[in-house]
């Protein structure tokens, strides 16, 4: 499915001033980055345009520092580390208004870069203000939209400035919207979605479409344990969701009758990792259910008997066992397209004794070594989701996967079908620029 939307491409942008909107929402410690991955992912589209002699003025967000100006929120860090792989000079003024910000907009010569200040120290940013969406928009000719990561969310820098101004996407948007969308309406099969993460509130919209779409789906992380004791499995003091427990069975229901009707397996863990303290990773041991319980899913996998035991009461499942990550590993051999959205466990705990992988990330780790082709098999995987894409970035990845996807909400909000207000406020295709 071909991007419907004008990019800067599709138009004469040579020597204009261009407004572009970023993502530069990094992790920051101290002030420092910690992550570049977004400001990377932003270089095409920067590139592009200093290629084209543009005057370019970049606007981002960073944080949540509720309307008003907060330092340790500031984007000049991220000013810096732009200078630094772009290579060229990066000015920073430390304001999104007023006559300091004008004036170094009317300074900038072509192919020069200027950043303004987190455009969230202002509360008129994510109230939609039309007078401050007008003053923004007074700084360029052209509105591009590369901040994939936002375009979910209606905003004065989101979908309020291309109102003004005619709006293209940048090739960021352009890629990353392409990519999902491409695979979720006409997908290589097999195709294996792997759903992660700690609540399933989050992610009913996207299960049930994969349930439509999908040849197997693998649940893990937190969310499978609201699953779990759906089936009536002990789950201990772990993470659970008891209020979503009648969502839990809607959603195993329409699996089963799914696979009633054609090749499918909707997956839970049998086995799982457990500790009574997450921060002490000897204390854990290795817990296998009750087959019988849950392979009343009828497209379940039957395993060789095994003697069941039981999540004690003070117990949490922090990822899931060896067996489930097995089969999930081995599902990802069968797979010609994988969409990985969401660890397995808790990937933040650090290892003991040298061992580069936390006690909780096991999991995980055997599924990236799936993914990657350490087994032979190479499926197209999209990630997206924080906490994956956080545990991709710490471990080197983001180059070991075919699209690393820099929105977490956008990119689930995509593969649900719905209408992304970023995107959708940009020229279309066959629409003149005004």
């Amino acid at each position: 499915m071909a991007f419907n939307k004008k990019t800067i491409r599709d138009i004469d942008i040579k020597g204009k001033r261009v407004l572009v909107r970023v993502d530069y929402n990094v992790p920051l410690s101290d002030g420092k980055i910690e992550s570049d991955y977004r400001i990377v992912q932003s270089l095409p589209t920067l590139n592009y345009l200093v290629d084209q002699g543009c005057k370019i003025i970049l606007l981002s967000h960073l944080g949540r520092p509720k309307g008003r100006p907060d330092k340790k929120y500031s984007l000049k860090p991220t000013a810096t580390r732009l200078a630094e792989l772009i290579k060229r000079e990066v000015r920073f003024v430390d304001t999104c208004t007023g006559s300091q910000a004008q004036s170094a907009v009317d300074e900038l010569k072509s192919g020069e870069i200027l950043m303004l200040e987190n455009v969230r120290f202002y509360k008129e940013e994510e109230e939609n203000d039309t007078t401050f969406a007008k003053k923004l928009a007074k700084y360029g000719d052209v509105f591009v939209q590369d901040a994939f990561g936002v375009v979910h969310h209606g905003a004065v820098s989101v979908s309020e400035i291309p109102k003004y101004i005619p709006g293209v996407a940048g090739l960021l948007v352009e890629k990353e919207v392409d990519t999902i969308s491409n695979v979720m309406s006409s997908p290589e099969r097999p195709l294996t979605a792997i759903i992660g993460g700690a609540k399933i509130s989050d992610k009913i919209k996207v299960l049930e479409k994969f349930i439509k779409i999908a040849d197997f789906i693998a649940v893990g992380g937190a969310m499978a344990n609201t699953f779990l004791l759906a089936m009536g499995i002990e789950t201990g003091k772990s993470l659970t969701e008891p209020d979503d427990i009648p969502v839990a069975k809607d959603i195993i229901e329409k699996a089963q009758k799914e696979a009633k009707k054609r090749p499918f397996v909707f997956y839970l863990p049998q086995d799982g990792v457990v500790s009574t303290n997450i921060d002490n990773p000897r204390s854990t041991r290795i817990v296998d259910w009750d087959a019988h319980a849950i392979a009343d899913i009828e497209s379940y996998p039957k395993r060789p008997s095994r003697r069941a035991t039981t999540v004690a009461k003070d117990e949490m499942i922090l990822d899931i066992g060896p067996f489930s990550g097995s089969f999930i590993a081995g599902s990802v051999q069968l797979a010609k397209t994988v969409v990985w959205n969401g660890t397995m466990g808790v990937t933040e705990v650090d290892g003991v004794n040298n061992d580069p992988i936390g006690p909780f990330a096991h999991g995980t780790d055997i599924v990236v070594d799936a993914l990657t082709g350490y087994f032979g098999n190479r499926p197209f995987t999209i990630v997206g989701g924080g906490d994956t894409v956080s545990f991709v970035e710490n471990n080197e990845l983001t180059k070991a996967f075919n699209h690393v996807s820099t929105g977490g909400g956008a990119s689930l909000e995509l593969m649900e079908g719905k209408k992304l207000p970023g995107v959708e406020a940009l020229l279309d295709k066959n629409e003149d620029v005004g």
